[in-house]
């Protein structure tokens, strides 16, 4: 989850919504690679998922990243509930997901350098604490009540607002882990085409990266439990909208669809303000309940557009939003999936080609049949697997074609970030179904031992 935005001055005319968005458009040669991923904490000695506060709890982990690693804290109401450093940082999920939101940097080996070297870091303060970390798409065997709420006004509200819209929304926040990776774009044209594309082959890399077939201490069914947990969930900020793929998208018809999404707050002298289910609309004329007579800054309606889940968005850039948390050696796959795809004007053109004659009711069966069968599923006569083996092919050629070296030079190109995901398109064993095979054999279903085989 986002921290509060710290952008720009009031909002005066409505086409300021819509410049803000333009404001992300950056030349080719400025484009940025940021990559978020988040993993589930546990108390070595119980395999319990950890506390805000005590010796071995969230908070003596962001202590210990404070002072043995140089990060800046940041607290909310006296609470020490995040960390910055440059342009990352490290955030809490409201049931104490560890985040950490790397900067934008220009390679992606320079972003995998920056996931190892936090993960490096969190080893080294959760061994001294006792804890453990695991790379999960969602947690596989703690209650919901086991669950701890980290101290964040924004966690408080959006709790109470989740039990009332679609019945999985409190699952999604304490209970689930994802990979994301934010990219540029170059002008709306430009925007319209990488979402399209991302947007429709959300499904892929639900599949690619499924690994979370375990839910309440027992197999549910499907490779990505993460996955159906979002299609049954808010459906007014979530989703695979079919309006991006309608013509004359572009900057101005997001902005419609924002503003149609109910407010969940306004953050204002350090603290969140009830403003739930309110309207953008009527703050921009002055009349929001939870604030009459006032009208917004450009940071509330940056605040606003992290508020909003589908799997693929915009704020200043690009969101991939549909791969499950995962293992260590699996992280820098899934920007490489999209920096592939995405950044190379050959692969993304290719991509679209592959995905163009798609229509929303396709779209949306890949999207339910890759969160059940993985890459096994299938959408009419649309195989999810076909899908992964032909933009896998692209990413790889997009790659190439950026040509960006590794290691002085040694390392010729990015593609071998990719080669995790090479391995699970020849085998078609996903995650999901190795951990569902050892579940079922060497395991013989005791699912604790998930916890000392997958942490790190």
């Amino acid at each position: 989850m986002s921290i509060p935005q710290q952008t720009g001055g009031p909002i005066e005319c409505r086409d300021q919504l819509a410049e803000f968005l333009e404001s992300g458009c950056k030349p080719k040669k400025d484009w940025k690679i940021g990559t978020e991923h988040e993993k589930f904490g546990f108390a070595s000695n119980t395999l319990k998922p950890l506390p805000y506060g005590g010796p071995c709890s969230i908070r003596s982990m962001l202590e210990g990243l404070r002072d043995e690693f140089g990060w800046t804290p940041v607290f909310e109401s006296g609470n020490l509930i995040g960390l910055s450093k440059g342009s990352a940082n490290v955030s809490l999920e409201p049931g104490g997901q560890l985040e950490l939101s790397g900067a934008p940097l220009r390679s992606l080996h320079e972003t995998c350098d920056e996931v190892n070297q936090h993960l490096v870091e969190v080893q080294t303060i959760a061994s001294r604490i006792g804890a453990k970390f695991i790379g999960l798409g969602a947690s596989p065997d703690w209650a919901h009540d086991q669950m701890p709420m980290m101290p964040k006004g924004r966690y408080k509200l959006m709790t109470r607002y989740m039990g009332k819209v679609g019945r999985l929304g409190t699952q999604m926040m304490y209970r689930t882990c994802a990979v994301q990776v934010n990219l540029d774009y170059e002008s709306e044209l430009d925007m319209v085409k990488k979402l399209r594309v991302g947007i429709a082959l959300q499904p892929v890399a639900t599949a690619l990266f499924a690994n979370s077939p375990f839910f309440d201490g027992r197999p549910v069914g499907f490779k990505s439990w993460r996955s159906r947990i979002w299609q049954d969930l808010d459906p007014d900020r979530t989703g695979m909208l079919p309006f991006v793929f309608n013509e004359g998208f572009g900057f101005e018809a997001w902005v419609d669809y924002a503003l149609d999404v109910p407010m969940y707050f306004v953050y204002r002298d350090g603290r969140y303000i009830d403003a739930l289910g309110q309207s953008f609309k009527d703050f921009l004329d002055g009349r929001l309940p939870a604030l009459p007579g006032e009208t917004p800054l450009l940071s509330d309606w940056a605040d606003h557009l992290t508020t909003i889940f589908p799997e693929a968005r915009i704020k200043t850039f690009i969101e991939m939003r549909g791969a499950d948390g995962g293992p260590w050696r699996r992280l820098c796959a899934l920007p490489a999936f999209w920096v592939g795809l995405l950044y190379d004007e050959n692969s993304l053109d290719a991509a679209w080609d592959l995905v163009k004659g798609l229509d929303a009711e396709s779209r949306e069966g890949l999207r339910m049949a890759a969160a059940k069968d993985g890459l096994d599923g299938a959408s009419g006569k649309i195989c999810i697997r076909d899908l992964a083996v032909n933009s896998l092919g692209l990413a790889v050629a997009g790659l190439k074609g950026r040509g960006m070296e590794g290691a002085n030079g040694l390392i010729p190109d990015e593609t071998h970030f990719l080669d995790p995901m090479q391995e699970i398109v020849e085998t078609g064993v996903t995650a999901s179904d190795d951990l569902l095979r050892k579940f079922r054999g060497e395991w013989k279903g005791d699912l604790a031992k998930i916890y000392d085989e997958y942490s790190y």
